[in-house]
């Protein structure tokens, strides 16, 4: 197949979102025209303190007072890392640490979970899901005795179901269970504040919807003595010790920062705050719906949650396995999408019986006429496949 000379069209954005503000850009560009500047690290003054930037404007959107408290890392995958292993360390009793996560939760927490049952430390419980939600009352049934924590995605990266975290992290208070939520997919699309829920960690990362770029997250931490840290080495203080601060948030952070990346970061969260939540909210539910809408027309579109709390949309085309739809999308329209299993298997084997789908997914930047012009080309996909090939 040629390759296409239409327009890009991109919706791949809940991997990594795509295109950045011109601010972002323009973040980067200066924060790479002067050297360096770090606390402790340099005795030049000529250069700006992104570390604090990004620190304040993350504090500021998600609503929290202490912003020595937000920890910067790599990536979300690497924050849960960092909390879970923190967590399970600190557990003196490891053979009797009982642990819950959920049928939604995307590699970046099942993988060190599940690892940590291979090595006999913790024992595991998987909590299913109906019509892209964990019930509150599913995850009280499944407490015991011996439950420590819970690790859990607030948005689903293949539905796009926003999960009730502020009722589930209640019935963990209740009874002593610690609670650290994934928040990669909902910071930056719904408001979040962190005074107001019940959440001992929350993840995010840069380079999705607060338009950063790759190598760029972290997570918030509510008490830093609940958490074991794992990493050790330079921060540029007290330098004379051979044994890491124990004050925040140097806490969690060992060597050099990404400064351009942080510069970026801070551009991003300051371009979201100017737009504001709710219109970003708004516009995104306008067009998810709109697309839905379209996608329900063609009845070989099977579409595997109907009312996304964030813009993600889930479907196959019965008759066409669903890397070959993207293919097409690709190669023939310029519209790029993700297909397969999105790192969430737990939520494929529910949903399309582990072969996968394709997933759009959208951004403030994404234009109504690219959400028109998608639409159309799926549905004329979908009216020239042959659902007796492959029957969804």
């Amino acid at each position: 197949m040629a390759p296409s000379h239409h327009p890009l069209i991109y919706l791949n954005n809940a991997a990594t979102s795509w295109p950045k503000p011109p601010e972002i850009m323009e973040a980067i560009s200066q924060s790479l025209s002067l050297p360096v500047f770090g606390s402790g690290r340099t005795t030049g003054t000529q250069g700006e303190d992104y570390i604090t930037q990004a620190r304040e404007e993350l504090s500021s959107l998600l609503g929290e007072d202490n912003q020595e408290h937000i920890i910067f890392t790599h990536n979300a995958t690497d924050s849960l890392n960092i909390l879970i292993s923190g967590f399970i360390a600190g557990q003196k009793q490891k053979q009797n640490c009982h642990v819950l996560t959920t049928a939604l939760d995307h590699n970046s927490v099942l993988r060190p979970l599940h690892e940590y049952e291979r090595m006999h430390q913790i024992k595991l419980s998987t909590l299913p899901f109906e019509n892209g939600m964990v019930s509150p009352e599913s995850v009280e049934a499944a407490i015991r005795d011996d439950t420590r924590l819970m690790v859990m995605t607030h948005g689903s990266n293949v539905l796009g179901s926003v999960q009730d975290i502020s009722a589930i992290g209640d019935i963990l208070h209740d009874h002593g269970v610690y609670f650290i939520v994934d928040g990669a997919q909902t910071t930056g699309h719904i408001p979040i504040d962190l005074r107001h829920l019940p959440v001992d960690a929350f993840v995010f990362t840069g380079h999705k919807g607060l338009f950063g770029i790759p190598g760029t997250g972290g997570f918030y931490l509510r008490d830093p003595q609940t958490i074991t840290p794992v990493r050790f080495g330079g921060t540029g203080t007290n330098s004379i010790s051979l044994f890491h601060p124990k004050g925040m948030p140097e806490r969690f952070e060992a060597g050099t920062h990404n400064y351009p990346g942080l510069a970026a970061l801070a551009a991003g969260v300051r371009f979201i705050k100017e737009k504001g939540i709710p219109s970003i909210a708004d516009k995104a539910e306008h067009q998810t719906f709109y697309i839905i809408g379209e996608l329900k027309k063609e009845e070989n579109i099977s579409i595997y949650h109907e009312n996304p709390n964030i813009p993600i949309i889930a479907f196959n085309i019965r008759g066409l396995q669903n890397d070959d739809v993207g293919f097409m999308l690709a190669r023939a329209y310029n519209v790029i999408t993700r297909t397969g299993l999105h790192c969430a298997p737990l939520v494929h084997k529910t949903i399309d019986d582990g072969e996968g789908c394709v997933r759009l997914s959208l951004s403030c930047m994404t234009t109504d006429e690219e959400c028109r012009i998608a639409a159309d080309v799926i549905r004329e996909i979908a009216q020239n496949a042959n659902p007796a090939v492959n029957p969804a």
